[in-house]
């Protein structure tokens, strides 16, 4: 519906396309993404009905799936009861959902999930100190997010290490507007930073990350705030935004902190101090680690975090090469080769890893 609406299309071996097109609805952008496909100038397939199926990105499973699925009334109806658990990107899921449905007719619709990856965590690392009755009731847990990227960048870290897969022992931080930080042993996650909902775990572009719930309760009343004014508060107001007071994208919150304002400052201090601990923790966990990776768009890019983060753990022996890691969006071991852990930029790509799932899904 904005004035702005942009498709960026690049096929192989083709020029880069670039289309602005007031767009209102999910069903004519979508629509406008096929015609490219299908277009004699920059398309690479003849005709929608060389598709064969749609994968689609869905951020919350809740305690339905654990594992990817084909759409059918079933599915759309389990979705729609997790709405509550991913207000912001549910419903917009399932609307994509029903636009593909209409486009194209009998196309089979694959749902996967960011929660799946984080289904191996154990008991111990998903369970919340409320009563038992009311979290069975309401399926209240850590549930972890992202995964399609932390399962992607997981498989991709093992091409460099030398250590057998079962064996490895890799803390995985992506970061972005949205974050978060997944341990993975053995090629399996067994703790991630965000819990019931993406609002958990870090401080993010908006997102509060972790707080005391009691904090929350004292604002409601203070503050008069109903249950939606204060989840708009921690979802939409706080994090970069709410401590710097000057934006959510962390460019803007660097140029800011550069440029000497101490809000800007500290709100940087905040995300950097707080991705390091809950790293400790998961090498904690882990009982050691191999490898810490970068992903997504301030992992990938961001070379003073990269940086600031490593240093809080030179008292394992880990080294960070900075001319190496001078670099952006680029795959590549960035410590120093007497490094005790390795660190790695891994640009990740979940839209591969979705592509993959489908296909495998097909398969069977």
């Amino acid at each position: 519906g904005s004035d702005d609406c942009t498709l960026k299309y690049e096929a192989a071996d083709k020029g880069a396309v670039v289309i602005k097109q007031k767009t209102f609805y999910h069903k004519d952008a979508i629509d406008l993404v096929l015609q490219e496909l299908i277009s004699e100038k920059d398309g690479v397939i003849k005709s929608t009905k060389d598709i064969w199926a749609v994968g689609h990105r869905i951020v919350h499973g809740g305690a339905y799936f654990n594992k990817s699925a084909i759409v059918d009334d079933d599915v759309i109806n389990k979705l729609e009861q997790c709405i509550l658990l991913a207000p912001l990107h549910t419903p917009a899921n399932i609307t994509g959902i029903r636009a593909c449905q209409t486009l194209l007719p009998g196309v089979p619709e694959i749902v996967v999930f960011d929660t799946v990856f984080h289904n191996t965590m154990p008991k111990k690392a998903y369970t919340y100190g409320i009563p038992k009755k009311l979290s069975e009731k309401h399926n209240i847990r850590k549930y972890g997010f992202h995964g399609t990227s932390h399962s992607y960048v997981s498989k991709r870290v093992m091409q460099y290490l030398d250590v057998p897969v079962e064996e490895s022992k890799v803390v995985i931080c992506h970061l972005g507007n949205g974050a978060s930080i997944s341990a993975v042993k053995g090629g399996k996650c067994i703790d991630t930073s965000m819990g019931f909902t993406p609002l958990d775990g870090l401080v993010m572009g908006t997102r509060c990350g972790s707080i005391d719930p009691a904090a929350v309760l004292f604002l409601m009343e203070r503050e008069n705030l109903t249950p939606l004014e204060a989840d708009r508060l921690l979802n939409k107001k706080s994090g970069l935004l709410g401590i710097s007071g000057v934006s959510s994208d962390f460019r803007d919150v660097e140029i800011a902190a550069m440029e000497g304002n101490e809000d800007a400052k500290d709100a940087l201090e905040v995300f950097k101090y707080r991705i390091a601990t809950t790293i400790g923790g998961y090498i904690t966990a882990l009982g050691g680690i191999d490898a810490l990776v970068f992903t997504a768009g301030i992992g990938e890019n961001s070379i003073t975090t990269r940086e600031g983060i490593c240093e809080y753990f030179e008292y394992l022996g880990l080294k960070l090469d900075k001319d190496k890691n001078n670099v952006r969006n680029d795959e590549r071991e960035i410590s120093a080769d007497d490094s005790k852990v390795k660190v790695f930029i891994i640009p990740t790509d979940e839209e591969i890893e979705i592509a993959r799932e489908v296909k495998q899904l097909l398969d069977k």
